[in-house]
């Protein structure tokens, strides 16, 4: 009988790092789960442990910190309890635009969002690459293809750094995906204080099929995951527009919302 595969998400007390919590537990993975809220968590690792008769495991830590970060990257690396699985979802939103934001927010949002996403896939491709398996999805956005401050900078570069390793690591038996959602209901948005009541009904997507559809494109071997059709247009055009064009997309959005800030 194969050993239980061990998953660790980032991230996963609601929204997309739930979904993808489920659906990782759902499939016999055991679960280590990240996150600030340590009740949460306990909550979360026992209804998982309950319904799907799998490990459970929680860290309490702020990615934003570096004590935290290393906590979590230790974890990783540790060869005799092999992570098979990393998922790479915690978020952080800056509701105030970059002239009116305090810049110690900028900062912890690009720590959380660009460094610990190297600092943890660093951690975890050397025993991946020793065992010849393994997989690493970094949660990204369709808004790293437009113009909109510091959170699109900072997807840019979770795209980017996703495609790079997963070119780099082809054949080796480890892939790397970048999940790039566009609008996801999660309470991310409201704890935030972010209106999005000018966000159109079909542009919204809800976090399970983003999990799906990441799980299922990593197993594929694919280097970017896009959910739904709206969005897998919205990608395609932009990737390949003029920088005019994609400028004017990012400024119409600074007025009609924030792209899932999550």
């Amino acid at each position: 009988m194969d050993p239980r595969r061990t998953a660790l998400i980032t991230g996963p007390t609601a929204g997309i790092g739930a979904a993808f919590a489920r659906a990782l537990a759902a499939s016999g993975h055991d679960v280590v789960l990240v996150a600030r809220d340590g009740g949460r968590l306990t909550a979360l690792a026992d209804s998982l442990a309950t319904a799907h008769g799998v490990g459970t495991e929680v860290i309490v830590a702020d990615l934003s910190q570096p004590d935290g970060l290393a906590a979590v990257a230790a974890r990783l690396a540790d060869r005799d309890r092999p992570i098979d699985v990393l998922v790479n979802n915690a978020g952080f939103g800056v509701k105030s635009s970059f002239g009116r934001s305090d810049v110690e927010d900028e900062q912890r949002m690009l720590t959380v969002l660009v460094t610990a996403v190297m600092r943890l896939t660093h951690a975890a491709i050397p025993p991946m690459l020793e065992r010849g398996s393994g997989s690493v999805i970094n949660v990204s956005s369709v808004a790293g293809w437009i113009t909109g401050g510091t959170y699109s900078a900072a997807k840019a570069w979770v795209t980017v750094f996703s495609e790079s390793l997963s070119a780099e690591f082809a054949g080796s038996g480890v892939r790397v995906t970048a999940a790039c959602p566009g609008f996801v209901h999660t309470e991310f948005h409201e704890r935030a204080d972010m209106d999005m009541s000018s966000v159109p009904t079909w542009m919204w997507l809800e976090a399970d099929a983003v999990a799906r559809q990441a799980l299922g494109d990593s197993e594929r071997g694919r280097a970017l995951s896009v959910t739904g059709l709206q969005y897998k247009a919205f990608s395609a055009l932009l990737r390949h527009a003029p920088r005019v064009i994609v400028r004017r997309v990012g400024a119409a959005r600074s007025t009609s919302g924030r792209f899932a800030r999550r």
